[in-house]
C-alpha cells in the first residue's frame, strides 16, 4: 500500500499537443527514447547548416589543393602561375569589395536616419565604449603574453629580413587620420586615401646632403578606400535626415532601398563563396615561402600572437558578452562562422562587411537598425586583433634587439598600439603602416618591421578574423542593451519603415481627437 501511494505521488502530468493531459511515472519517462535520429531530421540539419559546411569544406579543400600543387613539382611556382590558381578567388573578392561602398554608406545613413537622435546617441556611445574597452583589453593581454613567453630571446641572426622599410614620421600618421576623416572630395574617397610623404629634394653635385627633417613634405594619395571619410560623411548625412523628419523621408527611403538591394546581392555572393575561398586559400598555400620559418624565433612570435588572438576572441569577448547580457554566446558565435572564414580568406574586415551583415541579421536576428549603425563604425575603429598584434610585435622586436623596456615604455606602447589600431584601415596588412608609430615610441627604426614581414601575411588573416568577431559581438551586445528603447520605437517592417507600437498610435489618435 505504501509503495502504491509513493508511486502515485511521483506521477507527472504531461500536456499533449491536442490539449489533453496524461500521467506518467519517472520509470516510464526514462524508458522513452530522448533523441530520435530520423533520415528526415538529418536532411533538415544538413540543409540548415549547408552553407557553413560548404565553407569549411572550401577552406579544407583549399589547404589540401595548395599543398598538393606546391609539392607536385620540383621547381618553384612563378607569380603568374600562382595568379592563375587564385584567379577565381580574385573574382569573388572583387565582387565582394564592390559592395563595400554602397553597403557602408546606405547602411549607416538608413540606420541613423531611422533612429531617434537620442537613441542614436545612446547606441553610438555604447558601441564606442565597447570598442575602446575591448581594444584596451586586447593590448593588455598581448603585453602580458609577450612579456611572459619572451619570444624574442636571442638575436636577429636567425631571422631573415624581408622587404624594405619606408621613411615615415609618427606625427604625419597622426595628422593623416583627421585628414582622411574629412575628405575634400567624396568621389576620390571611394578609391584613394590621403598620405603625407617626405621626398628628398634634388641637389647638385657640390651641394651637401640635407637631413631628413629638411626634406620636402608632399601631400599625395594612395590607391586605397578611404573608409573613415565615407563613414563620417554617412554618419552626418544620417543625422541630418533624422533631424529633417518628413522632408528627408524620400532620400532616406532611397538609402534604405539601396541597403536592402545590396544585401540581396550579398546573399547571392555568399552561396558562391566556398568556391572563391577554396582557390584563395590554395594560392595562399602555394605562395608561402618557407614552412621552416615557423620553427624559429618567428615561430615563437607567431604562436604568441595567435594564442593572444584566440584567448581574446574566444574567451575574453564571449565572457564580456555573457556578463553584460546574461546569455551564453555559443549559438551566437556558431552562427557567425561564415563571417570568420570569409575574413580569414580575404584578410579584410571591410571586404567581409556584407557577410557580417547577413550572418547577424538573418541568423542571429539582430535588429537592422543596430547592425547597420554599429558594424560600419566597428569595421573602421574596432581592431582588437591589430591592437594586440602591434603591441606584441613592438615588444618582440625590442627583445630581439636586446632592449630592456621600462614600465613607462610598455605603457606608452599600449597607448600607441590602441591609437594605431583605431587608425588602421580595414584592408590587408594595413597594420604594418601604423606599426611605425608603435616602434617610434621605443626608439626603434621603421626598418625593423622587416623582421616580422615573413609571417605577417598569415597573422593578418588571424587578426582580421578576430576583428570581425569583435565587431559581431559588439553588435549583439549593443542590441541586447538597447532592446527596450528599440521596442518603444517599434519594429522595422519589410519596407524598412519603423512600425510604432499600437498603444502609442492609439495615444496619438486620442490626442488628435482632443484637438
Amino acid at each position: 500500500m505504501l509503495r502504491r501511494s509513493s508511486q502515485q505521488q511521483q506521477q507527472t502530468v504531461v500536456w499533449s499537443s491536442d490539449g489533453r493531459t496524461t500521467t506518467t511515472t519517472p520509470a516510464a519517462a526514462m524508458s522513452r527514447p530522448r533523441f530520435s535520429c530520423k533520415p528526415q531530421d538529418i536532411k533538415n540539419a544538413i540543409r540548415k547548416n549547408l552553407l557553413p559546411i560548404l565553407t569549411i569544406s572550401g577552406v579544407s579543400g583549399g589547404i589540401i589543393l595548395g599543398i598538393i600543387l606546391r609539392y607536385s613539382r620540383s621547381t618553384q611556382w612563378t607569380k603568374r602561375e600562382i595568379m592563375y590558381v587564385g584567379y577565381i578567388g580574385e573574382l569573388f573578392l572583387r565582387a565582394l569589395k564592390a559592395l563595400i561602398i554602397p553597403l557602408i554608406v546606405s547602411s549607416l545613413v538608413s540606420a541613423i536616419g531611422s533612429l531617434d537622435l537620442s537613441l542614436s546617441k545612446k547606441i553610438g556611445l555604447r558601441a564606442v565604449g565597447y570598442y575602446m574597452t575591448t581594444t584596451v583589453l586586447a593590448v593588455i593581454l598581448g603585453i602580458i603574453l609577450v612579456v611572459t613567453i619572451h619570444p624574442g630571446k636571442g638575436t636577429d641572426e636567425d631571422i631573415t629580413k624581408a622587404g624594405e622599410g619606408r621613411t615615415v614620421y609618427t606625427p604625419d600618421l597622426l595628422m593623416d587620420l583627421p585628414r582622411n576623416l574629412f575628405p575634400p572630395n567624396l568621389i576620390q574617397a571611394c578609391f584613394e586615401t590621403h598620405k603625407t610623404a617626405i621626398v628628398e629634394p634634388k641637389i647638385g653635385e657640390n651641394d651637401t646632403q640635407l637631413p631628413k627633417s629638411e626634406w620636402d613634405i608632399v601631400m599625395e594619395h594612395t590607391r586605397a578606400l578611404n573608409i573613415m571619410g565615407l563613414v563620417s560623411f554617412a554618419t552626418f548625412l544620417g543625422l541630418a535626415l533624422s533631424k529633417l523628419g518628413p522632408k528627408g523621408k524620400p532620400l532616406l527611403d532611397f538609402f534604405q532601398s539601396l541597403s536592402d538591394a545590396s544585401m540581396v546581392i550579398t546573399s547571392w555572393l555568399i552561396w558562391i563563396s566556398p568556391v572563391g575561398i577554396l582557390f584563395l586559400v590554395a594560392s595562399m598555400m602555394i605562395e608561402m615561402e618557407d614552412f621552416s620559418v615557423m620553427l624559429g624565433q618567428l615561430g615563437m612570435y607567431f604562436g604568441t600572437v595567435v594564442l593572444g588572438i584566440f584567448i581574446h576572441g574566444f574567451v575574453v569577448l564571449p565572457l564580456l558578452y555573457t556578463l553584460l547580457t546574461r546569455k551564453l554566446p555559443f549559438r551566437f558565435l556558431a552562427n557567425m562562422t561564415q563571417a570568420y572564414i570569409t575574413a580569414f580568406a580575404t584578410a579584410s574586415s571591410s571586404g567581409t562587411l556584407p557577410v557580417t551583415f547577413q550572418c547577424l541579421e538573418e541568423k542571429n536576428h539582430i535588429d537592422t537598425r543596430v547592425t547597420r549603425f554599429v558594424i560600419p563604425i566597428g569595421a573602421t575603429i574596432n581592431m582588437d586583433g591589430t591592437a594586440l598584434y602591434e603591441a606584441v610585435a613592438a615588444i618582440f622586436i625590442a627583445q630581439v634587439r636586446g632592449m630592456a623596456l621600462t614600465i613607462g615604455q610598455i605603457v606608452a606602447i599600449s597607448i600607441t598600439a590602441t591609437a594605431a589600431a583605431i587608425g588602421a584601415a580595414g584592408i590587408p596588412q594595413a597594420g604594418l603602416v601604423t606599426m611605425v608609430m608603435v616602434l617610434d615610441v621605443v626608439g626603434l627604426p621603421p626598418e625593423d618591421m622587416t623582421l616580422i614581414i615573413a609571417v605577417d601575411w598569415l597573422l593578418d588573416r588571424f587578426r582580421t578574423m578576430i576583428n570581425v568577431l569583435g565587431d559581431s559581438i559588439g553588435a549583439g551586445l549593443v542590441y541586447e542593451l538597447s532592446k527596450k528603447e528599440l521596442e518603444r520605437m517599434g519594429s522595422v517592417n519589410v519596407n524598412g519603415d519603423v512600425e510604432r507600437p499600437s498603444n502609442e498610435i492609439g495615444m496619438d489618435a486620442v490626442e488628435s481627437s482632443k484637438m
